[in-house]
């Protein structure tokens, strides 16, 4: 898979979903979800350029296409589910999709900790 082509076009789209809330829907969200809202293009974007930072890691030799596609796949999963779920949360009001975001957490936090666990054992 071409993580780097997959983290550039996620960065790209936390743009575009960041200028999408900041001007479409500044008059429709109250401060509540416009919080919510910033919350989920943050995340989105740190974690796409995370995204984006780890696929070249088997390019410089630091990890395997294999490791870095599993620390590329748990980010991805992790802005799918925390910042969809926040994005949906902040439009939609229903917050019982405030459910879903901390799965997206633990796979942001599971894909870190595993980008770390496997770059000591690349240099042990």
């Amino acid at each position: 898979m071409n993580w780097s082509a997959i983290g550039a076009f996620v960065l790209a789209l936390a743009v575009m979903v960041g200028a999408f809330g900041a001007h479409a829907l500044r008059d429709r969200l109250d401060d509540y979800a416009k919080g919510v809202f910033q919350t989920a293009v943050a995340y989105h974007f740190y974690h796409a350029l995370g995204l984006l930072i780890v696929s070249f890691f088997p390019r410089i030799g630091a990890l395997s296409e294999s490791r870095a596609g599993w620390v590329c796949l748990l980010l991805l999963a992790g802005i799918l589910l925390f910042s969809g779920s926040l994005y949906a949360l902040a439009v939609s009001g229903v917050r019982a999709l405030g459910a879903v975001t901390p799965i997206g957490g633990v796979c942001f936090i599971a894909g870190w900790l595993l980008l770390a666990y496997w770059l000591t054992q690349k240099s042990a």
